[in-house]
């Protein structure tokens, strides 16, 4: 088979592998019939995810098909449509128990194992461990472009950014990047009936986006940032206030959007240390929040999307096939210059 193997910082090649097998009990092999990039997979490239050795096969999101079944497997057969997401989990550990398989045991300590401790799934085929437990059926009525935004970016910013932040009826949310991820939780604050959510960014296209998907304003950073979304909130700021960028600038204009008694919910990976004023911030009875995702949300918004409450298929911006692959991640990674939020890759 093929698949996009890494081969140190800035080195990635579409090449003949091994066929992807069935090693223990428990696994099943899927062909891969969909997949995308993650801003992670750029992470990787760029040298920043030392765990991540000469060799490995890249991704850790896909939609396909079951070709073979390990003989311990009863939820799955032969010829199943599944989604296979971010976070793989044993379903037994105690991480896995408390509903945090991010942190599964089983797996290495960490359920982010695709393309990072394993091989992953941008590849004709991926083998798929403790698959009863880590793989979903997609119904008939979703899409594989639909689905599989479902596997990072949509849990992502539904669990990390709005459940984390606590939205609730009639709350104003600020969200600061604009991005697929920051998309995503413009996207499912409308099921917590937010009465305003306000897109940050420095691109027109992503604040466009942005109101496509559900925010009511949209705000295009410059040196009044700040006072134009505190200007939204009648002077009071924001009750919840969402980071989904990544860097220190960005998180501590997140943290100054915040009112009083509310909530800062970083998503954003950082690669270095941030430094915060909590001199200021402890007087005013803020939470801050941060975390992995645990991809636990997928069956409500596998619902959510099947009933066109959630229009995941807007995510997708760019199609390519598997022999584009190199031309998809140059998409991506100037995704602003490219007016491209995720790309969609599929064999043909």
């Amino acid at each position: 088979m093929k698949a996009l193997v890494y081969h140190g910082p800035g080195r990635k090649t579409w090449e003949d592998v091994p066929d992807a097998r069935i090693t223990e009990p428990g696994d099943v092999v899927v062909r891969v019939d969909t997949t995308t990039i993650c801003g992670t997979d750029l992470h990787i490239l760029h040298g920043d995810v030392a765990a991540v050795t000469d060799g490995r096969i890249l991704g850790h999101e896909a939609v396909g098909t079951v070709t073979e079944v390990g003989e311990a497997v009863s939820g799955f057969s032969v010829g199943d449509r599944v989604l296979v997401p971010a976070i793989t989990k044993c379903g037994r550990c105690t991480y896995c128990q408390r509903g945090m398989p991010s942190h599964c045991q089983t797996v290495g300590g960490i359920g982010w194992i695709f393309g990072h401790l394993i091989d992953g799934t941008q590849a004709e085929y991926v083998r798929v461990p403790f698959a009863d437990t880590s793989l979903y059926a997609v119904p008939d009525s979703v899409t594989n472009e639909q689905a599989i935004f479902l596997a990072d970016s949509l849990p992502t910013g539904y669990e990390v950014g709005v459940l984390a932040g606590g939205v609730r009826p009639g709350d104003t949310v600020a969200v600061v990047g604009a991005g697929a991820v920051g998309l995503s939780a413009v996207l499912t604050t409308g099921l917590w009936g937010a009465s305003k959510v306000i897109a940050i960014d420095t691109n027109k296209f992503r604040l466009e986006k942005a109101l496509e998907f559900g925010a009511t304003d949209a705000v295009e950073v410059g040196p009044g940032t700040v006072a134009d979304v505190i200007a939204l909130t009648d002077g009071l700021g924001v009750d919840v206030s969402i980071e989904a960028v990544g860097y220190p600038e960005t998180l501590l204009t997140t943290a100054s959007l915040v009112r009083p008694g509310g909530t800062i919910a970083n998503i954003g990976v950082h690669g270095t240390p941030v430094e915060l004023p909590m001199q200021d911030m402890w007087i005013q009875n803020v939470k801050l929040t941060m975390g992995l995702v645990d991809t636990v949300s997928i069956p409500t918004l596998l619902k959510m999307v099947a009933s066109g409450r959630i229009p995941a298929e807007k995510m997708g911006t760019h199609s390519f096939t598997f022999g584009q692959i190199d031309e998809a991640y140059d998409v991506f990674k100037n995704a602003a210059a490219n007016s491209a939020l995720k790309v969609v890759i599929t064999p043909s």
